[in-house]
C-alpha cells in the first residue's frame, strides 16, 4: 500500500468516521526540510485540522510531543495534539492558521517592528522555561557534526572542490573556535529553527499573538542560538541598524527577566555573531544536501544570503579571517589548461 493510500485510509478511520457520510477535504499545507509532510483537512463545518505525515521509518514523533508540551507549559501557542498515532507516523493537530510571519514580513514590512517585538516576547518566555536534563544537550559532538556539513556538502559536493591540507587544517581550527564559543555561553532551551518561517501570526478580537511550529529538534544549548536564528534568517535579511536594534531589545528584555545574558551588550553581540556563523556554515551544507540528496532545488537560491552573513562576520574578527581567505580561494576559477 502506498503512503498516499495509507493517508486516505487513516483519515477515513480516524477523522471521517466522526462525521458519517461527510467528505473530508484534504490539501497540502506545507513541507519542511525533513521527511515530514503536512496536510490541511477541511471538516464539514468548515473548521480545519493539520495532518502531520511522519513516516515511522524516517521520523520519530516523540520529540515533537515532548517539546509541544514544554512550549504549552510556557504559555506559548503551539499546535494542540488531537490524535497521536506513533505506530503509523500520523499526528492530527489543531490548525494555527495560514498567516506565516515570514510571508507577512515580506508582504507588509511596515508591521515588522511590531511583529518582531512579539517574537522577542515569545522567545524570552521560552527561554525562561528552561531547565537542565530535559532536552538533549547541544554538545561539542553535535556542533562539530553540523559544521562538517559545510565542507562535505557545499565545498565537495556543490562546488566540486577538494581542500588542501593547509585549508582543511585552517577550517578545523575555525570550527573548534566556533564550538568553544558556543559551549562557553549559558544554556537554555533552544528551538534551533526559531525563525519567521516557523512562526504564525494569530489574530483575535483582543490581540495578535504568535504561534510556534517545527520545534521537534529543540535542545538545551547556547542562549544566543535562537536569537540569531530569528534576526539573521535563512529567507529574509534586514539592514544592520534594524538588526542591532532588535538584538539590543532582546538583550534588555532578557536582562530584565534575569536570563543569563552577558552584562555587557558587546559581549553578547560577539556571542551572537559567532553563533550565527556556526549556524550559517551548517545551513550551507543542509541546503546543498536538500538539493543533491532530496531533490529540493529551491533552497540553493538562498546560498548567497549565507555567504554574505558569513563574510560580514568573518571580516570583523581576526580569529575568523581565515574563512575569508577560504571563500576567496573557493570563488576563484581554476586556471584553464593550455
Amino acid at each position: 500500500m502506498s503512503r498516499s493510500q495509507q493517508i486516505q485510509q487513516w483519515i477515513t478511520r480516524h477523522v471521517a468516521s466522526r462525521y458519517p457520510g461527510a467528505e473530508i477535504g484534504l490539501a497540502p499545507a506545507s513541507a519542511d526540510a525533513s521527511f515530514r509532510r503536512y496536510f490541511r483537512l477541511t471538516l464539514p463545518d468548515g473548521d480545519t485540522r493539520i495532518l502531520m505525515d511522519a513516516p515511522q521509518d524516517k521520523e520519530d514523533c516523540r520529540p515533537f510531543l515532548q517539546v509541544a508540551r514544554l512550549f504549552a507549559e510556557a504559555g506559548i501557542r503551539v499546535p494542540e495534539i488531537e490524535i497521536a498515532d506513533l505506530e503509523n507516523g500520523f499526528l492530527l493537530l489543531s490548525d494555527l492558521g495560514r498567516e506565516g510571519l515570514l510571508a507577512t514580513l515580506q508582504s507588509d514590512p511596515g508591521r515588522a517592528d511590531t511583529l518582531m517585538r512579539l517574537a522577542i516576547d515569545v522567545l524570552t518566555r521560552w527561554q525562561l522555561a528552561s531547565r537542565p536534563d530535559v532536552l538533549p544537550p547541544y554538545d561539542a559532538a553535535l556542533l562539530l557534526r553540523e559544521l562538517r556539513l559545510f565542507p562535505d556538502w557545499f565545498i565537495a559536493r556543490h562546488l566540486g572542490k577538494t581542500l588542501s591540507g593547509a585549508q582543511e587544517e585552517a577550517l578545523q581550527t575555525l570550527f573548534q573556535q566556533l564550538v568553544d564559543s558556543a559551549l562557553a555561553q549559558p544554556r537554555v532551551f533552544a528551538h534551533r529553527d526559531f525563525m519567521p518561517r516557523n512562526l504564525m501570526v494569530m489574530k483575535s478580537a483582543s490581540a495578535t499573538t504568535l504561534g510556534v511550529l517545527d520545534f521537534q529538534d529543540a535542545v538545551y544549548g547556547p542562549i544566543a542560538y535562537d536569537v540569531v536564528s530569528l534576526f539573521r534568517d535563512a529567507f529574509i535579511s534586514w539592514e544592520e541598524e534594524q538588526e542591532l536594534d532588535w538584538v539590543a531589545r532582546y538583550w534588555e528584555k532578557a536582562r530584565a527577566a534575569a536570563l543569563p545574558v552577558p552584562a555587557d551588550f558587546g559581549g553578547f553581540w560577539r556571542d551572537y555573531e559567532w553563533m550565527g556563523l556556526q549556524r550559517h556554515l551548517k545551513v550551507f551544507g543542509i541546503f546543498c544536501r536538500l538539493y543533491y540528496r532530496d531533490g529540493k532545488a529551491h533552497y540553493l537560491a538562498d546560498l548567497p544570503r549565507f555567504a554574505a552573513y558569513a563574510k560580514r562576520t568573518a571580516s570583523r574578527y581576526n580569529a575568523l579571517s581565515p574563512l575569508l581567505t577560504l571563500f576567496d580561494a573557493l570563488e576563484t576559477p581554476a586556471p584553464k589548461a593550455e
